[in-house]
């Protein structure tokens, strides 16, 4: 995995669907020692997910969390994604996301704000 940029595109967001996809994903991530990142389909829909464990340097100041929180809460209020999805402080997950399209563009608001860049998570999540 190489390390994407930020804030990085929606399409270059790798989608983790299956178990092998996923460890690759995952140990690209932890080898690159960057924050992981990708969507996943779920049947009909899908989920995003971000691990800031593969990158130990890595810390999420109080501001992002508070805002990536809101987000998810937000998120959760409006139905968009299941109530028990996760909001870190190092895991994060959104379940029932309706498209990949809407994943990858969560996934990539994600990314941005985990590396302090806020704006496309506000413009994704209002």
């Amino acid at each position: 995995m190489e390390q994407l940029p930020t804030p990085c595109p929606a399409d270059r967001i790798p989608d983790a669907t299956g178990l092998e996809a996923f460890e690759a994903a995952g140990k690209a991530a932890k080898e690159k020692r960057v924050v992981f990142i990708a969507v996943e389909r779920q049947g009909p829909l899908w989920a995003v997910k971000a691990d800031t464990l593969s990158a130990p340097q890595h810390a999420i100041d109080t501001t992002v969390y508070n805002a990536v929180r809101e987000a998810v809460i937000r998120l959760i209020h409006s139905r968009e994604i299941r109530p028990d999805s996760c909001a870190g402080p190092v895991y994060f997950v959104l379940h029932h996301v309706g498209s990949e399209g809407r994943a990858r563009e969560l996934a990539a608001a994600l990314h941005a704000a985990l590396y302090g860049d806020l704006q496309p998570l506000a413009r994704a999540v209002p």
